[in-house]
């Protein structure tokens, strides 16, 4: 990939995943977006990722099961989850693991960049 540095969006609800792509995108970071979790994990170039959206509840794997797979490989994406519904106890515990942010949808799009911009300019730093 031309920039080492990707965010990585991964829901199955493609009209969310559309929009943030094209907001991110016209922020001018780069974007790979998936449909699920197992198409993620399956990307050539998943450490490239330098941020991790993904939702929660999903198909197949959920958020927090990819949230745990990957930290059990080593991979220390930040993550930001946006859940559509979600229990305390989920957000505390993809929070207790490492999330950097926890949104429900509908996000407010403000909070959730401004969450991103921090996440990348550490990456930088």
């Amino acid at each position: 990939m031309k920039n080492a540095h990707v965010v990585a969006i991964v829901d199955d609800d493609e009209s969310f995943r559309v929009a943030f792509a094209n907001l991110i995108r016209s922020l001018g970071h780069s974007v790979a977006a998936f449909g699920s979790a197992e198409e993620f994990l399956r990307w050539e170039h998943l450490h490239d990722a330098a941020c991790l959206i993904s939702d929660v509840q999903m198909p197949g794997m959920n958020g927090i099961e990819l949230q745990s797979h990957l930290l059990a490989r080593g991979h220390r994406v930040p993550i930001i989850f946006v859940a559509a519904a979600s229990e305390p106890k989920t957000r505390s515990q993809a929070l207790a693991s490492g999330a950097v942010g926890f949104f429900k949808k509908p996000c407010n799009e403000e909070k959730l960049i401004s969450c991103l911009e921090r996440v990348l300019a550490k990456r930088k730093a």
